[in-house]
């Protein structure tokens, strides 16, 4: 797989949809404690410009492979003044995995934070994901304390932009 084709959809979309429906449905039987995942649906006006973006990641053929979103928080969410966006349902499906898809559509999604004016990228995760572990932490991404109090996740990072 070359250049990995983004598009930028509502959360709403069709494609969108059915991602998330498998990202959601893999959390639920992967999770580490039996019936502990809680599906929290995407907001479509977080992921909506000028307050966020969702993408979808594309195959040579147009599959949608992958998804993710930014969202804007409060300046003030990491204790300081700062612009902070927040990285959200990054999912790579099987067909996209192993090819960069999630490295780049990370690298991308980061990039239009910062083209709206991010000077820090947060993200939240759990540890039983440990391929995302990886590909945040060999990103740059540093582990921080807790900035939500997102019951699914365990760990916390943020990247500084500027």
């Amino acid at each position: 797989m070359g250049l990995v084709p983004f598009e930028s959809v509502p959360v709403t979309d069709e494609r969108a949809q059915q991602l998330l429906s498998d990202y959601f449905a893999y959390r639920s039987a992967t999770f580490p404690v039996a019936d502990g995942y809680v599906v929290k649906l995407p907001d479509p006006t977080a992921f909506t410009p000028p307050a966020g973006e969702f993408l979808i990641a594309l195959d040579d053929g147009g599959v949608a492979i992958g998804c993710g979103g930014i969202r804007r928080l409060p300046d003030d969410v990491l204790g300081a003044p700062r612009v902070v966006w927040e990285v959200k349902h990054l999912w790579v499906a099987d067909a996209g995995r192993g090819r960069g898809t999630g490295r780049a559509l990370l690298a991308e999604l980061e990039r239009r934070a910062a083209a709206r004016g991010a000077t820090s990228i947060v993200l939240d995760t759990n540890a039983s994901l440990v391929a995302a572990n990886n590909l945040y932490t060999s990103s740059g991404y540093l582990s921080i304390p807790a900035y939500n109090d997102n019951g699914n996740a365990t760990t916390w990072f943020r990247k500084d932009l500027a």
